[in-house]
């Protein structure tokens, strides 16, 4: 992560998820992360409406150039990107992974603009949508607002594992149903 504010969520990310592998909603404070908020935003994890805002940032609209409430984030990225952003969002979700990306976007003169996106799971719980929170921070302050949102490059932050004996290793694997054969 290079961004100041990408690092700083994560770590408070991070310190709140403990042991698990994410935290719950309720476990991030905005007071916490005050001087974070405009560059933060939560998704709902709908693939079918582009995975919608439910929260963004003042900063984070300021570089869309409108209130992103409601509106798909996927619709921001181009045509070539949005597949891939709509995947990586995806897998967040499911596989309860972050993840880290470039970005860079066209500013109304046509320069290029360079960003960067972190990506965090919520840990989902039975009876309540499934979100993303993330940042998206630009590395110069002076954007405006931006177009053509085009994934540069990404990585997944995979959690180191613990060393644990062979044993306890297949029965963390095993999950519902299992069948031991010879056994009567």
């Amino acid at each position: 992560m290079k961004h100041p504010s990408s690092r700083e969520f994560f770590a408070y990310w991070n310190d709140k998820r403990g042991t698990a592998r994410a935290p719950d909603r309720a476990d991030i404070d905005p007071a916490a992360v005050r001087g974070l908020l405009g560059d933060i935003f939560v998704l709902s994890c709908e693939p079918k409406l582009g995975f919608p805002f439910r929260v963004a940032g003042t900063r984070v609209c300021a570089l869309a150039g409108l209130d992103l409430k409601d509106q798909s984030f996927a619709a921001l990225f181009t045509e070539a990107s949005r597949r891939e952003i709509e995947e990586i969002a995806t897998i967040v979700a499911d596989e309860t992974l972050g993840a880290i990306a470039g970005v860079t976007a066209a500013r109304e003169d046509g320069s290029k603009a360079h960003l960067e996106l972190l990506l965090l799971p919520f840990n989902a719980r039975p009876h309540t949508p499934v979100s993303v929170t993330g940042v998206l921070a630009p590395f110069d302050d002076e954007c405006g607002a931006l177009g053509s949102f085009t994934l540069t490059s990404w990585r997944y932050l995979h959690q180191p594992e613990k060393l644990l004996p062979r044993t306890i290793r297949k029965l963390q694997i095993a999950r519902g149903l299992m069948v031991y054969e010879g056994l009567r």
